[in-house]
């Protein structure tokens, strides 16, 4: 399937909004002692959360909004090593297992932004772009798609075609594709919004704003 490929812009930003909801908020400001978040003004619940978090002290802190998140993922004993080591580490770039990326940087952002920098400040990449196929019917693209649909716009120094070379290029499986990609929103299938890690794809991984690529079909392994 051939497709014409426009990447748009790449906005890089501090956080994702919307990620965190009403209620994630309500329940977090229980487990900092704030009991009465349920009763409180919807707009200032991000504002209490951060001074509640912040009466704590660090690493106390990211243990409890790790355990919220991640805790029927991950150990006690993880958890108390992943909260130390953010606060030294951008742990959201480095941790091994791909999909547990994307929630270890909006668990850092918070905590970023409830003690002033104490945490490092990591990044994400916001990817607007268009894919428009030339020789058949529009259809919609999951992750593992628009990586490959995305890779001869990529520069060679980029860290997923470094680390996925032939997922990236050859029409094998590329399941981590999943947990590279954070979010992928399009309201009409030919123009899409990608929310990534800035260690993932950033302004200088572009070297082609428009070209054209093959989507082949996946061989699955036997």
């Amino acid at each position: 399937m051939n497709n014409q490929v426009v990447i748009k812009n790449i906005d890089t930003v501090n956080e994702v909004e919307g990620y965190w909801s009403d209620e994630d908020f309500i329940q977090l400001l229980e487990k900092f002692n704030y009991p009465d978040g349920a009763t409180a003004e919807k707009s200032s619940l991000p504002e209490l959360l951060e001074m509640a978090i912040s009466d704590y002290e660090p690493n106390e802190a990211a243990e409890i909004v790790l355990k919220y998140k991640l805790g029927d993922q991950l150990g006690d004993g993880q958890i108390e090593q992943i909260a130390n080591n953010m606060l030294i580490d951008k742990v959201c770039e480095e941790y091994p297992v791909i999909g547990m990326q994307g929630t270890l940087f909006h668990v850092n952002q918070l905590l970023f932004k409830a003690y002033n920098g104490k945490f490092p400040n990591a990044k994400a990449s916001v990817v607007h772009f268009s894919i428009t196929p030339t020789d058949s019917e529009v259809q919609k693209l999951t992750a593992e798609n628009v990586l490959k649909l995305l890779n001869n716009g990529l520069s060679d120094r980029n860290l997923i075609k470094r680390l996925f070379e032939n997922q990236m290029s050859q029409n094998i499986p590329f399941p981590e594709a999943e947990g590279i990609v954070w979010e992928l929103t399009t309201a009409d299938d030919i123009n899409y919004n990608l929310v990534t890690s800035e260690n993932w794809i950033n302004k200088e991984d572009i070297t082609e704003y428009e070209f054209e690529s093959v989507l082949e079909e996946i061989e699955n392994e036997a």
